[in-house]
């Protein structure tokens, strides 16, 4: 009688690790966890609010819960954010636990960090083996732009998060085929709609992809698994978005970034199709107004070199190229697996990730910040763990060792170039990058002996991230504030496509020679720059409403929140709570300093940019008649002076105040009682 064993198929389940590989594998994950939340703690108060923006949508949560389900920046609910509210829940469920406060805030951002580095792990690990997980692991922690996002409190935190929790689960699904992993799959890219919108999409194509090649049942069930995904993803975001459409306009707050009072307009126009075209209805403008079609280059020159940029290249930029070299290398020792290749499935993963959303980044032409190519760090830190351990495994073959050399190559150009930009910036580490990379890179092209490779690795390592661990490292050590955070020194600064103001990494207003070193103040905030690039005076704004972060006293601006000395706050306190609104403010940023100072709500005017149509002058005036609103807090966002756009609601609302009610001037901010004539 003859017995056949068959072999084992990919989807498989991997043996059981041996003993020797478990006892170094789950101490060194403890230690990879436990260093990056005690890292990402390390000087997190420094960040203090954070985006202000955010943290007073947090704070009027923490209270109401009618504004932690819409993302209503007040707790009287006047208008919304400019996003879903799903990253702000989080928050605020911690503030209603702990008390408002700047940790309460930041804390479960940083766990939303080790969440996402512990699933990166576990997600590598499956096809590739414990040593690809830890180094994918490390990767993204000491990635730069990284380091600050998951110690702000942008969406962008949980965004990350959640696109990681997707990649996860469509590899458990790859693995054994069940539709339980699609749907799950589904349900966190539904769920990353709800933080960030049309962006969460980007990593769409790739998971499709990846399981209509590699996932184990036949093509027609593949399929109508795909389609339970896609449901289960328009169900996990659909919900929230039928509710805000369908409940009474008259009874909620204002969608904000929308200039007809609708979520869909916000999700397919300012928060979509805008951000490629360039389209933006609504947008930041010049003194309040929109952008001009395809907007007008302030968001830099859009090509295939994008993410090499200064503005980008020190968030993101360093090991790109190892990663693209990893994964070219990865598809071809591949070779002719079975179609369901666990390897072979994940290099289309990442590999789709990173080439997609990367693509899409460089070439969109609507609103751009630096610190959006977050998105592209777990795919590029997959792609160089999963890469170097491949390589790794085949270094007794010629072309192995050559394409380790590459990535080694230019991994070292790349820090070379992104390291030069700041040339105070530590300025020996070029140099040493430049030497140990240059001995590296023609050591791993010979052959050698294991112990002397391993010499060479870990010298490529060195190359690979000394450049982010710096970055990262002074990310920690530096304050971030405002609406544009990024990582490490001033490398440089653009125009705006108006006037004559300058933006640097940091954003419009902000860069140029500072007071401390590399172009950045003592306190860790860029310094404000008026017409010409000059240095603004603290607590003032430029001419077209930027700035306004510096000083006790200053009113904010569309960057940065207003901070408001002792006496303003006493002010505004006195009686606040016999208010509807204990003040209103042009512009989100100008209304959110005064309500975090107070934990009173504060009408933000025109919302985030000032130039939503919400209140309508008629409805604020009906709202001072009965006795809603105590103080109009001057200045701000479009706020109709200094040349602002005085055909907004914002700049109407502005000039009948100021015609019919009488200033008084504390600490240098002008405030009109509209209780009183």
């Amino acid at each position: 009688m003859t017995t056949t064993v068959s072999a084992p198929t990919a989807t498989m389940s991997p043996e059981p690790l041996p003993k020797r590989e478990l006892r170094w594998e789950y101490p060194a994950l403890a230690a990879l966890l436990i260093g990056t939340a005690v890292a990402y703690l390390i000087n997190l108060s420094a960040n203090g609010w954070g985006n202000s923006f955010y943290s007073a949508a947090v704070q009027a949560g923490s209270v109401s819960w009618k504004a932690f389900f819409f993302g209503s920046s007040d707790a009287a609910n006047s208008i919304t954010v400019d996003k879903p509210p799903a990253s702000l829940w989080l928050m605020e469920l911690s503030v209603r636990a702990f008390g408002l406060n700047s940790w309460s805030i930041l804390v479960p951002q940083v766990l939303l960090a080790v969440g996402a580095v512990a699933l990166l792990w576990a997600t590598v690990r499956r096809p590739f083996g414990p040593a690809a997980g830890l180094l994918a692991g490390f990767a993204l922690a000491v990635t730069p732009i990284a380091v600050v996002m998951f110690r702000f409190n942008n969406p962008d935190a949980l965004l990350v998060f959640l696109m990681v929790a997707a990649a996860w689960a469509m590899t458990r699904a790859v693995d054994d085929g069940r539709t339980r992993w699609l749907v799950l799959t589904g349900v966190f890219i539904g769920f990353g709609f709800l933080t960030k919108q049309l962006q969460v999409l980007l990593v769409v194509p790739a998971l499709a992809l990846t399981y209509l090649v590699a996932g184990p049942p036949k093509l027609g069930k593949r399929i109508a698994q795909l389609l339970a995904a896609g449901l289960a993803m328009v169900v996990a975001a659909g919900w929230w978005l039928l509710a805000v459409e369908l409940w009474p306009a008259s009874s909620r707050p204002w969608i904000g970034g929308s200039h007809n009072n609708s979520i869909l307009e916000l999700t397919l126009g300012y928060n979509g199709l805008g951000r490629l075209n360039g389209n933006e209805r609504g947008s930041v403008g010049p003194s309040g107004g929109d952008l001009p079609a395809r907007g007008g280059g302030m968001w830099g020159s859009t090509g295939i070199t994008r993410m090499f940029e200064p503005a980008q290249g020190g968030q993101i930029a360093w090991l790109i190229p190892a990663a693209l070299v990893a994964l070219i290398a990865g598809i071809v020792l591949c070779g002719k697996a079975d179609r369901t290749d666990r390897r072979r499935a994940a290099l289309i993963l990442w590999g789709g990730w990173l080439v997609v959303t990367a693509l899409v980044f460089s070439f969109m032409a609507g609103i751009f910040h630096a610190y959006y190519t977050v998105a592209l760090a777990p795919a590029v830190a997959a792609l160089v763990g999963a890469g170097a351990v491949l390589l790794w495994r085949e270094r007794h073959r010629l072309w192995a060792r050559l394409a380790m050399a590459l990535a080694v190559g230019l991994t070292t150009a790349t820090a070379w170039m992104l390291l030069s930009r700041s040339a105070s910036f530590l300025p020996w580490l070029r140099w040493t990058v430049l030497v140990v990379g240059i001995v590296a890179t023609i050591a791993v092209a010979i052959p050698a002996p294991r112990k002397l490779a391993v010499v060479t690795a870990s010298a490529a390592a060195l190359v690979a991230f000394s450049g982010p661990v710096a970055y990262a490292v002074d990310a920690i050590g530096t304050s971030h504030a405002g609406a544009m955070p990024s990582a490490g020194p001033n490398v440089g600064h653009g125009r705006m496509p108006w006037g004559n103001g300058e933006f640097g990494p940091d954003g419009p207003g902000m860069g140029g020679p500072g007071d401390g070193a590399d172009g950045r103040q003592q306190d860790g905030r860029a310094p404000q720059r008026g017409p010409g690039g000059q240095q603004m005076p603290p607590g003032t704004q430029g001419p077209n409403g930027f700035g306004g972060q510096e000083g006790p006293g200053a009113i904010g601006g569309l960057l940065n929140a207003a901070r408001p000395s002792d006496q303003v706050v006493r002010l505004l306190e006195q009686n606040g709570t016999d208010y509807t609104w204990v003040a209103a403010a042009v512009g989100s940023n100008s209304a959110a300093g005064f309500q975090l100072a107070t934990e009173l709500p504060v009408m933000p005017v025109g919302g985030f940019n000032g130039s939503d149509p919400s209140p309508t002058l008629d409805q604020f005036k009906d709202y001072v008649a009965q006795g809603k609103i105590h103080y109009f807090i001057a200045g701000g966002r479009g706020a109709g002076r200094n040349g602002a756009n005085t055909t907004s609601t914002s700049a109407q609302i502005t000039q009948w105040v100021t015609e019919n009610f009488t200033p008084t001037t504390v600490d240098g901010v002008t405030l009109y009682n509209l209780t009183t004539h």
